[in-house]
């Protein structure tokens, strides 16, 4: 395929859930509690009641630098490992044609992100490309316990485990930091918090970051915050709204995940059900489909005049909340804002009402105003709570109002490579950048390695690409390796 043979690897750098119980909220960072992961099924370190921070622990070659539940799940995490990789044929295929030339020898990379099966694909093949790496997870929940393990015990520092406590989350991601005799070079981040730390405690170090890759909405929020003020002083990778993540990780993962969240949740069935998604972004775009082929009536609830209009296009209803509040069987938001479904909303909810989120955050369904000592939580299971009025009326909250697919199944590994691998090239990308190329700003992945990312994965659909002529290569005024599309096109 033409569109390989122009990337290289060598020293030209790459352009390239019961009892009844009233519950206490508590007060988590946004970043911090957005999501918790039922992927892993290993006890967390809360069972033992010892917290890893007062553990002595090594792996068998005497490693002791991190931090992790328990060392001697590593056996359970290296077969997610190896089944993760089967499903992540892009990213494995990165690593086997890089693998030689060590594009990210020298690099340093602090890494904040989930802890899971396929981002430990994502850390071993950073590892393979020469980067010396210390990670940290960017969520109190979603670490899959044994899968650290497997990483601590393959001799990568990880200071992650389930169930950390607003203190621990903090203090892991400073063990990634503070560490005599390695200074980072660059941040992989999930969240904006690895660059909050930094650049609030270590200043000079911030400085010396030779570049940011970023991948969610509120860590690239944080990034062009940062940037307009005149704080950012390193370039900065916004991965998240590269073609490569949009328009797969947010489409298609949410389009599988959000009928596994639900069914293993509330074994409910889909037909005839009216639902309500507050949002038609990829996000929402990928839960109607979803839906509607299961036979739900779908209501969708935008403020963007063109998303309201695909969603006409699509045969969808397009109504305001308030409207069909009273009628519908499940909520889903995904919108990437804040109360959007207020407890006004929550109030007018008919019995027995499902109420999600599928948005970046647990900002969307107003949690804390359930809170209240009118109203009666009930643990149903994990991460499955029923909210009871005192008239009776009951209603079914998932996660907490947190990311559902995260939180209560989970996602398709090979999406994930293809984000993964997306993250991989930006870091490459901004280490081997020349002086000047990147300024003190936020950037998109240059359209080529979004091309890049796609071919590496179309071999595993037995995909074969039509090579233009260069008659037809100069009349579109393109080069016939590509990038085929202009920045400014909508995909």
């Amino acid at each position: 395929m033409p569109a390989e043979k122009d990337i290289t690897f060598k020293t030209t750098p790459l352009s390239g859930r019961g009892t009844r119980t009233k519950r206490r909220s508590r007060s988590l960072s946004t970043s911090s509690a957005d999501s918790y992961s039922s992927g892993s099924y290993s006890s967390s370190s809360e069972d033992d009641g010892v917290s890893p921070r007062e553990k002595s622990q090594q792996n068998t070659t005497g490693f002791n630098d991190f931090c992790v539940a328990n060392i001697n799940q590593a056996a359970f995490g290296r077969r997610e490992i190896e089944i993760a990789e089967q499903e992540m044929p892009g990213l494995i295929l990165l690593r086997k044609r890089a693998e030689n030339d060590k594009p990210l020898k020298g690099a340093r990379i602090i890494g904040c992100t989930h802890i899971t099966a396929q981002l430990a694909v994502l850390i071993e093949s950073l590892g393979a490309l020469g980067a010396s790496v210390r990670w940290s997870a960017c969520n109190i929940h979603s670490t899959q316990n044994e899968v650290a393990a497997a990483l601590a015990e393959a001799g990568f520092p990880i200071f992650a485990w389930r169930g950390e406590t607003e203190e621990d989350f903090w203090w892991c991601i400073e063990k990634c930091i503070m560490n005599d005799g390695w200074q980072p070079n660059m941040i992989l981040d999930d969240g904006g918090d690895a660059t909050h730390v930094l650049l609030k405690k270590w200043p000079d170090t911030f400085k010396l970051i030779k570049g940011i890759v970023e991948e969610s909405i509120t860590g690239v929020h944080r990034l062009y915050q940062l940037s307009k003020t005149g704080k950012l002083t390193v370039p900065a990778m916004n991965v998240n709204d590269s073609v490569t993540k949009i328009k797969f990780d947010n489409l298609y993962c949410c389009r599988e995940s959000i009928l596994d969240a639900l069914k293993r949740t509330t074994d409910i069935m889909f037909g005839g059900k009216q639902v309500i998604v507050c949002g038609y972004g990829e996000v929402g775009k990928g839960c109607c489909a979803a839906l509607r082929g299961l036979g739900a009536v779908i209501y969708v609830a935008e403020v963007d005049p063109i998303c309201a209009l695909q969603a006409c296009m699509d045969g969808f209803r397009v109504v305001t909340l308030e409207a069909v509040v009273r009628h519908v069987d499940i909520v889903i938001t995904a919108t990437g804002n804040k109360n959007v479904v207020c407890r006004q909303h929550l109030d007018r909810l008919k019995n027995g009402c499902v109420v999600c989120n599928m948005g970046h955050s647990n900002t969307e369904i107003d949690v804390n105003s359930l809170r209240t000592p009118d109203l009666t939580w009930e643990k149903v299971k994990r991460q499955v709570d029923h909210i009871i009025w005192p008239d009776g009326k009951r209603i079914v909250l998932l996660a907490e109002g947190r990311l559902v697919n995260l939180s209560c199944s989970t996602v398709p590994s090979f999406v994930l490579s293809i984000t993964a691998t997306t993250q991989a090239l930006a870091l490459i990308e901004l280490y081997n950048a020349p002086a000047g190329r990147y300024k003190q700003d936020v950037y998109l992945l240059p359209k080529k390695l979004d091309e890049y990312v796609a071919t590496l994965h179309l071999p595993n659909f037995d995909a074969h690409l039509t090579e233009l002529n260069d008659d037809q290569a100069r009349y579109l005024g393109i080069n016939k390796a590509g990038p085929f599309k202009p920045n400014y096109y909508r995909y």
